[in-house]
């Protein structure tokens, strides 16, 4: 369990897509990695290490390998379920409230009387131009209010929330519009007139920590699905000796659909990868001796629910690296892509368990299917085992977190090429 206190920290320091993104950077950049742009020309050398961002929210790391077989790829998210503040936030009336509306498919909930704050990025008007700037605010400043037991006998029997009603935050006190805006002018030492616009988010100020008789638990917001981020991002700059080329994938707006410029429907793969390869034939090439890890948490077996789950293809918390399937390719699992990422558990010494939805429900899709539409590898659905999908607090298990950077470290150090129908691995 050495690595939850930095998952604990990762998360922390990523409220949003923007900050998590930002803190991979960080964690690049200390160790030696260059920043490329796309609006560049590229020039690589032999053994550099690299890395470029699409919208702030997207982020592809690299290192270039002399003679390179193919490329290891692990792919995950640096989005999760939230509100986000609209253009005009503030909702005046008896107090005032944020104008928010959902992200993604959160269990509304679980938002309800807890400390949340608002965090993203703001457009500012420069004399060159126009500049993104992160923002935090860092402290607890709003609340989504649940009506009392008295007024509301039946809260207990089943609970339905109209999001422009029962979820706008409570903010202030006061009945001034633009007040969130002036808080974050004066965070940013910036006139409130140079705020051009804005892409903000509420997040849960919860901080992860370890609960169950030996700490073996971890409760935490965004496990879904920067466990995966921070657990590849790790694995990434451990891994080293393989003559595939490593590539660390985070893309943006999975939670709703992966289909923006900076989602895994996007071009970002494909156009960073032909970047790399230089010509579209090399890349074909490359891309018949590549692999592909798909990385998004997996339902774990609910005590209270057993019946929701598969009978045998049921994960449970702190017993290995999940592979998921599904026969209607929402994970683009199959034999092979499945052989391969056994074949690196044993060498990591990883447990593996597997997850299939039940037969008669349907379950949701994930990064792997979406990307090989525009980059075509044998590809893995693998992730975290996890309880409370899309809660505002969600748990999973904190052995799962070492097991998970060893397997996808193996994975990083493996060579991979194809032949017909051998694979050498």
């Amino acid at each position: 369990m050495k690595h939850t206190e930095g998952l604990f920290e990762f998360i922390k320091n990523s409220p949003s897509a923007y900050h998590a993104v930002n803190t991979v950077r960080e964690m690049l950049e200390a160790e030696g990695y260059t920043e490329l742009y796309e609006s560049d020309r590229w020039k690589l050398a032999v053994d550099g290490k690299y890395y470029v961002i699409r919208n702030g929210t997207s982020l592809i790391a690299f290192r270039t390998v002399r003679d390179a077989r193919g490329f290891m790829i692990c792919a995950s998210h640096s989005d999760a379920p939230t509100f986000r503040v609209k253009v005009t936030p503030e909702a005046v009336g008896t107090y005032t409230r944020l104008e928010v509306e959902k992200y993604g498919g959160m269990i509304y909930y679980t938002w309800l009387d807890r400390p949340l704050s608002v965090a993203g990025r703001v457009i500012l008007r420069t004399p060159d131009g126009v500049e993104s700037r992160l923002v935090n605010l860092d402290t607890d400043l709003l609340t989504i209010l649940s009506l009392a037991i008295h007024l509301n006998r039946g809260v207990n029997d089943g609970a339905k929330f109209n999001p422009a009603k029962d979820l706008l935050p409570l903010y202030s006190s006061g009945a001034e519009k633009g007040d969130l805006v002036k808080s974050i002018a004066e965070q940013l030492g910036v006139d409130i007139e140079n705020i051009l616009s804005h892409d903000l988010f509420l997040y849960n100020r919860d901080g992860g920590r370890r609960v169950g008789k030996d700490g073996e638990f971890i409760l935490c917001p965004r496990l879904d699905d920067l466990g995966c981020v921070y657990t590849s991002t790790v694995a990434f700059l451990a891994a080293r000796g393989a003559q595939s080329l490593p590539v660390l994938a985070i893309f943006d707006n999975e939670e709703v659909g992966s289909e923006t410029k900076q989602g895994a429907a996007s071009t970002f793969l494909r156009d960073t990868l032909l970047r790399i390869s230089g010509s579209d034939q090399s890349l074909a090439v490359a891309l018949e001796n590549s692999f592909m890890l798909s990385a998004d948490n997996a339902h774990a077996k609910h005590p209270s629910y057993p019946e929701m789950s598969d009978p045998d293809n049921a994960p449970v918390l702190n017993s290995g690296v999940v592979i998921k399937y599904n026969a209607s390719q929402r994970y683009t699992t199959d034999g092979l892509s499945d052989a391969l990422f056994r074949t690196v558990c044993k060498r990591a010494g990883v447990k593996v368990q597997t997850y299939c939805n039940r037969a008669d429900l349907p379950g949701g899709s994930t990064l792997g299917s979406i990307s090989n539409t525009r980059v075509s590898v044998p590809t893995v659905d693998i992730g975290l085992p996890q309880l409370a999908m899309h809660s505002a607090n969600e748990t999973a298990g904190a052995h799962d977190i070492d097991s998970m950077i060893s397997a996808i470290t193996e994975f990083y150090s493996t060579t991979m090429a194809k032949k017909g129908t051998k694979v050498y691995f």
